[in-house]
């Protein structure tokens, strides 16, 4: 029997593969799945309740934080922890105020050291203690070596900064990866919720799943095309947007493929399904974001990366101190003083305060050059960027078509009349060529007159009359890389529009200055070749792809990225989430880009420069050379403390200075970061 229920609480995606794992271990339990972006999880058993109550169990102790719920409860329980967090963390930040530089009493101090120790981080302890006796000492157990070690040594002020620095970090992972769950909810919108099949003559409204190959659906002007299929009677314009990211509609005919998540603009079609539910387009996408969730490699920071040895190795050194100085001596308060300074100067300060702290300054650095950076550890992958893959429309283009040219063909019209003539018959069009009319006429201050007998015809054009003459607006002769419109007055032409989708001016020097830096360039588009070539051209990247659907994007970076290549991929549309978040780093634009896809990005460029791609690169290389710094000063410096303590040429006050000062040096070091000058 399967069971589905509801799971949050978990960390990141890698916790819960190791909870899932540990879960097919237990008897009677088969097949068992943690879905981390829906938060669900699903099992096969001949019990299954007793079998869930295994699995609670055994989650209770491997990940207490997680809650397990029927389908329907637990994620505003969720939320509500994590707003009891800042509350906490907020009280026990107050507390470490009046701890450190209200209270004079040396026992006041220590109770208010003690409470705010507990208020800030209670939950660190609890799970470092609890994967202890697991034989799994990481980041939990550097952090709550600091507090004691520091705090045992009488500074306060220091052993709280790590523990409010850590915990604050949490709470803000927390949040981003609530957030990013919510990815694909706008993946999910462009999913039909209804299709109107074609029974007998009649029009029945049901489910898209209900529908088989080779049934007829009905789909009329502003409705979503259900499932994939052929165009059996009828003819429109389809917006694709949402599965190309093109701007420019397609036009569909009697023949013509089409795919589920298009969107009709004009007329009415039916089309013969020719693909189940679960086999569309817009399944297949929402498919490809849940599986790029999975395979996007987790990045870790050095702070999780040194704990796994580091507080370990301490440990054991102390250990290793104390035994044979208590042979040596056979004095035990002498082997106790030795071990406990060995555990002093070795106590993680530098690195759990330094680490995070120039990852902030990094991640503050960049905001104020207008890139906004999700977390810590992506400033580590994006110093390793060696690859940008972009989209092309609205990242490197406007995504916006603009009027290069206008052209009065009759002399009695000046090129204002023409625009004005376009602008009215185009007035309440849908189409984003009319849009850009429209927008273009009334960027000149002026009101649009209105038209009388409007007739618009799928694929061809607007038929309207103004001042008692008879007007056409529709498609002209132009080449694959823009846009012609001409305009005819009782059946003869007056007068052309030209229109394309324009390159950023800012395009061109973010390729030049990241081939410069050693970067490679590539462009994916769903738009057709002669328009991929010619912006691929222009702008002098290394490569291109035109003619991709989302599946085409994935395959590709997938492909990329098993080159050990380091890619970060750039997009601003739904159709680029798969991507986005397949990439090693998914860059997505601030201003013009979908919700869905700065959600599904780590990093979000909040003017839409692409110059600012290489901005990051170099902060993050910036920050990733001072985090070294730190570490191996801090290193070198314990290193040689330790020898000496260990030897008995050093005592306690040189651990505090060797603590405290490394420390100090550590975090004007980590200050660096907040500076970035690209000269």
């Amino acid at each position: 029997m399967n069971k589905t229920v509801r799971i949050v609480g978990l960390d990141c995606p890698n916790c819960a593969r190791s909870l899932q794992n540990s879960i097919n271990g237990l008897k009677g339990i088969s097949n068992c799945q943690i879905d981390f972006t829906h938060s669900k999880l699903s099992f096969e058993s001949n019990n299954v309740d007793s079998d869930l109550e295994k699995i609670i169990k055994l989650t209770k102790k491997l990940e207490p934080e997680a809650v397990i719920s029927e389908i329907g409860g637990g994620q505003k329980k969720s939320n509500k922890k994590i707003w009891l967090d800042i509350l906490l963390i907020a009280i026990g930040v107050i507390v470490a105020v009046f701890c450190c530089f209200v209270a004079k009493s040396f026992w006041l101090k220590t109770v208010l050291f003690c409470v705010s120790a507990v208020l800030l981080g209670y939950k660190t302890y609890i799970k470092a203690v609890r994967l202890l006796f697991q034989r799994i000492i990481n980041e939990n157990m550097l952090v709550t070596i600091s507090v004691v070690g520091a705090g045992l040594i009488g500074e306060m002020m220091e052993a709280l900064m790590v523990i409010a620095l850590y915990s604050i970090g949490k709470v803000f992972e927390g949040i981003a990866i609530e957030r990013s769950k919510k990815s694909i909810e706008e993946i999910i919108n462009i999913q039909p919720e209804f299709a109107v099949k074609v029974v007998d003559g009649q029009e029945v409204l049901i489910s898209p799943q209900e529908v088989n190959v080779g049934d007829t659906i009905i789909v009329k002007p502003g409705e979503k095309v259900a499932l994939d299929g052929t165009v059996a009677w009828g003819e429109a314009n389809v917006d694709v947007q949402s599965l190309t990211g093109e701007t420019m509609p397609v036009f569909c005919s009697v023949g013509s493929s089409i795919l589920s998540g298009s969107i009709v603009l004009d007329g009415a079609i039916k089309v013969v399904v020719e693909k189940e539910y679960g086999e569309s387009t817009v399944s297949k996408i929402i498919k490809l974001i849940e599986t790029a969730q999975e395979k996007k490699s987790k990045t870790e920071t050095f702070i999780a990366k040194i704990s796994k040895w580091y507080s370990l190795g301490v440990i054991l050194f102390a250990a290793i101190v104390f035994g044979v100085v208590l042979a040596i001596t056979n004095n035990p308060n002498t082997s106790f003083y030795r071990g406990f300074s060995m555990l002093v100067i070795s106590c993680p300060c530098a690195f759990a305060i330094s680490v995070p702290l120039t990852y902030f300054s990094g991640i503050g650095c960049a905001s104020k050059n207008n890139v906004l950076i999700k977390g810590s550890g992506y400033l580590d992958v994006l110093a390793k960027v060696d690859t940008v893959i972009f989209d092309k429309t609205g990242t490197l283009t406007t995504g916006r078509f603009s009027i290069k040219e206008i052209k009065p063909i009759n002399e009695k019209y000046s090129k204002e009349k023409i625009l004005e003539l376009c602008a009215i018959g185009e007035k309440n069009s849908l189409h984003p060529i009319a849009k850009s009319i429209v927008e273009a006429y009334l960027s000149n201050g002026k009101q649009i007159a209105d038209a009388s007998e409007i007739k618009e015809v799928a694929g061809k054009g607007i038929y309207f009359t103004y001042k008692r003459k008879q007007y056409f607006l529709g498609k002209g002769e132009g080449d694959e890389t823009a846009t012609m419109v001409t305009l005819q007055e009782s059946g003869i032409i007056i007068g052309a529009i030209k229109l394309e989708d324009e390159i950023k001016h800012t395009s061109n020097l973010a390729i030049k200055e990241l081939s410069e830096f050693g970067v490679k360039t590539m462009m994916l588009t769903g738009d057709n070749e002669m328009s991929a070539k010619k912006v691929a051209e222009e702008l002098g990247l290394n490569g291109y792809k035109s003619n991709l659907l989302p599946q085409g994007k994935y395959e590709y970076i997938k492909s990329t990225k098993n080159k050990n290549n380091v890619v970060a991929y750039v997009g601003d549309g739904i159709n680029d989430a798969p991507s986005l978040v397949l990439s090693d780093v998914g860059i997505s634009m601030g201003i013009n880009g979908s919700s869905s896809s700065i959600e599904a990005s780590d990093v979000v460029l909040a003017t839409d420069n692409p110059q600012n791609i290489l901005t990051a690169i170099k902060i993050s290389k910036k920050t990733h050379r001072i985090v070294w710094q730190n570490i191996l000063f801090s290193l070198l410096t314990k290193v040689t403390f330790l020898v000496l303590g260990a030897l008995g040429i050093t005592g306690m006050l040189y651990a505090v200075f060797a603590d405290v000062g490394v420390t100090l040096l550590a975090i004007l070091n980590s200050l660096r970061a907040l500076r970035f000058n690209d000269k």
